[in-house]
């Protein structure tokens, strides 16, 4: 062995050279043959349809016959010329400013409530979780029933008091607000059940030196509770805004597969998807669909490099 591994050393010139123990390429067989279903899923589903998205937002395409016109960048250039495009990137980028920040601050609120000592703390954890487990098209259903302005209950509520009644789903200015009632109310739980955990994790000796010390509650939230749930709150920040750029379901269970009232509630997912599948525009729509990524990637990269500053590790 020492022979050899001397001769390797005069042909590849390196002075020191270490072996692999056959162990070592045992293991490393295994472990990347159980691997091997995880990254064939990823290829078939994502990593595949990534690169043919690109490759048609490149083409004039035609659907039925598979295949089109290679028109280079047109179709991004017409996307940035299109007022339409812009408006539906306002409206996500207003869902996502307000409803991402809102439910966090609820979320975190309620979920230092869930860890101090009140009554039926299981009760409540259920009742705000379930909002999450309710399928979307269920809750969108629902939401449309509570808001319908002949026999809804809001309206019904609203007119006991002697407000009147609203056309929720028909005013073009109450169609984001109304979304983001509806994501606030349908996350909620989510959020809740992972600053609990976060708040859970962090160890009870912090909270007695910081009393010791005459710590209130409100410098004991500012001063220990914050800093050390910062990595729950980056992660929640993460998911929460990827979320929030991707908005669809709702808006199309609940203004009955269009985009809301003179399109005040068309979204970019709901924008390329109606350009695909009901204008057959399918290269249009790839487009749109990776400006799309190319904005959740930049996000999520800069809130990665600016969390190094204010994330704080235990």
């Amino acid at each position: 062995m020492d022979k050899i591994t001397a001769l390797i050393s005069r042909i590849t010139g390196v002075s020191q050279i270490k072996l692999r123990k056959p162990d070592y390429w045992k293991e490393t067989f295994w472990a990347y043959g159980y691997l091997l279903p995880a990254f064939l899923v990823l290829g078939v589903f994502s990593f595949w349809p990534l690169i043919r998205s690109f490759k048609i937002s490149l083409f004039d395409w035609n659907v039925l016959r598979n295949t089109g016109t290679f028109i280079g960048f047109q179709n991004y250039v017409r996307l940035f010329n299109d007022p339409e495009f812009w408006a539906a990137l306002w409206h996500t980028v207003y869902y996502a400013l307000v409803s991402t920040p809102v439910t966090m601050i609820i979320a975190m609120f309620i979920a230092i409530l869930l860890n101090s000592q009140i009554r039926m703390k299981s009760w409540f954890r259920t009742a705000f979780f379930l909002p999450w487990i309710t399928p979307m098209v269920a809750g969108a259903s629902v939401f449309v029933w509570l808001f319908n302005a002949d026999y809804g209950l809001v309206n019904h509520l609203l007119g006991l008091v002697g407000l009147g009644d609203y056309r929720w789903l028909n005013n073009p200015s109450l169609a984001i607000p109304l979304l983001i009632v509806f994501g606030v109310w349908k996350f909620l739980g989510f959020q809740t059940v992972l600053f609990l955990a976060g708040l859970q994790n962090i160890p009870e000796g912090y909270y007695e030196a910081a009393r010791v010390d005459g710590a209130n509650r409100l410098q004991l939230f500012r001063h220990v509770t914050l800093p050390l749930l910062t990595p729950t709150t980056f992660f929640v920040l993460i998911i929460s805004m990827i979320g929030s750029f991707k908005v669809f379901t709702q808006v199309y269970v609940i203004w009955a597969g269009t985009a809301g009232p003179l399109d005040s509630a068309e979204t970019i997912v709901m924008f390329f998807f109606q350009k695909g599948f009901n204008n057959f525009e399918f290269g249009y729509a790839s487009a749109a669909a990776y400006v799309l990524f190319f904005i959740v990637f930049v996000l999520t990269a800069i809130n990665m490099r600016v969390s190094k500053r204010w994330v704080h590790y235990q």
